[in-house]
């Protein structure tokens, strides 16, 4: 039996604003991705895990400053020293479309650091490439689409039909590995892309590049035992209660308020001929919180936000969204200093406010603007914006005063 711990898109670069820890210098969202991190290969370590497999994206960026990049290889080092196999996976944000760009993890691979395997390229790893592990691997990096352009005769052919193609190029590849396995050693498939019936989360608003569908027809091939996947970030089992677990582990901390609700972890696997199974470990990380105040005329503005707001024990180092929908005439009396000072407490606090107007100004239907005298426009205006008691005579006489005089080509009076 092996032992595998399973995880996937890090992105410990995804938050580089706001606040920052005064001994490290890094944004206090980083560290929070680099706790989940260390969690993970602190896991590892202590369990003495027979192999790591890091399933694709790094980084949000695929140029991650300096300083990511020395965080992200303290941490591969220290499998690397602990002597445990690690498989690292290209993902899309790891990667440049450009021909000929080296990608995140390429020092890894340059500098041949002891037991830190990378994947760029398809590839069918045997036991003599694993450090002897008895495992057979078989790995699918990211791949862009103007890789399959630039490999294929795009003659007279849409985008659509160079995907089809070159998903028949790859089944066709990988089934020829499948025929080659040793049927005594359990096989493990990794990947980092879609695969039809998954549930998307957040990253589809950080997804760089046209989504590579995986064929199901090498995912879920039976003579498979386990498969790792990475990509998407909502943790789950494409084939729950199957003999083949084949896991989006998800991403290792919650990035955005669209994962709020989402639980994150990693995975420990025992890989068995025939026999996976695996147990999802919990990361605690950043707690995020949304909540929605609609307002109508008439409401106690501040009094209705502030019973939405939750106790300050509650909004201690979270990051806390509050979205307030009203109508426009009411913009005045919400007072966001005041909000602010309630929300104090909270690790980040986004407040967004939705002002909307409570009805449309509609005209006669043998009228148009053109038609209408300015007067009496300006009053079917005030009638519609100002639905309570509001004094507007004066306003109504300024307006008037100004439009003679616009016509007279003389200055209105002075009173």
């Amino acid at each position: 039996m092996l032992k595998l711990l399973h995880f996937a898109d890090a992105h410990i670069d995804i938050a580089t604003h706001g606040k920052h820890d005064p001994v490290t210098g890094l944004p206090l969202r980083v560290l929070d991705f680099l706790k989940a991190l260390d969690t993970i290969v602190d896991t590892a370590v202590s369990e003495k895990v027979d192999l790591v497999i890091f399933a694709g994206d790094a980084y949000k960026d695929r140029t991650p400053a300096p300083t990511f990049q020395r965080e992200w290889g303290k941490r591969i080092m220290r499998l690397s020293d602990a002597g445990i196999p690690t498989i690292l996976l290209v993902g899309n944000h790891d990667i440049s479309p450009a021909t000929g760009r080296a990608h995140t993890l390429q020092e890894f691979a340059t500098l041949a650091v002891p037991h830190i395997h990378v994947i760029d390229k398809p590839v069918f790893l045997k036991p003599a490439d694993l450090e002897g592990l008895p495992v057979q691997v078989l790995g699918l990096p990211w791949i862009f689409s103007s890789f399959m352009v630039m490999n294929q005769d795009i003659s007279g052919k849409n985008k659509d039909d160079i995907f089809k193609e070159f998903e028949n190029n790859i089944y066709y590849i990988y089934s020829k590995w499948l025929e080659q396995l040793d049927p005594s050693l359990p096989t493990i498939f990794i990947a980092h892309g879609s695969v039809m019936g998954a549930e998307y989360g957040y990253e589809r608003n950080i997804m760089l590049g046209k989504d590579f569908i995986l064929p199901g027809s090498i995912i879920f091939d039976p003579r498979i035992d386990y498969v790792a996947l990475g990509h998407i970030h909502k943790s789950q089992d494409l084939n729950l209660g199957g003999k083949t677990p084949v896991i989006y582990p998800g991403s290792i901390e919650r990035v955005d308020f669209g994962e709020e609700k989402q639980e994150k972890y990693f995975v420990i696997a025992n890989i068995e001929k025939g026999n996976s199974t695996y147990e999802l470990r919990k990361l605690n990380g950043r707690k995020f919180l949304t909540k929605y105040v609609k307002i109508n005329n008439g409401d106690n503005a501040m009094e209705l936000i502030y019973s939405k707001i939750p106790q300050s024990s509650r909004l201690n180092n979270i990051c806390f969204r509050l979205v307030i929908e009203y109508p426009r005439n009411m913009d005045a009396l919400i007072d966001e200093k005041a909000i602010r000072d309630r929300c104090k407490d909270t690790f980040e606090f986004h407040l967004i406010r939705r002002p909307h107007e409570e009805s449309r100004l509609r005209l006669p239907e043998d009228k148009s603007l053109t038609t209408i005298p300015p007067l009496e426009l300006l009053s079917t205006y005030f009638s519609t914006i100002f639905k309570q008691s509001f004094e507007t005579d004066s306003i109504k006489d300024l307006a008037a005063s100004i439009i003679e005089s616009a016509v007279s080509g003389q200055p209105p009076e002075e009173e």
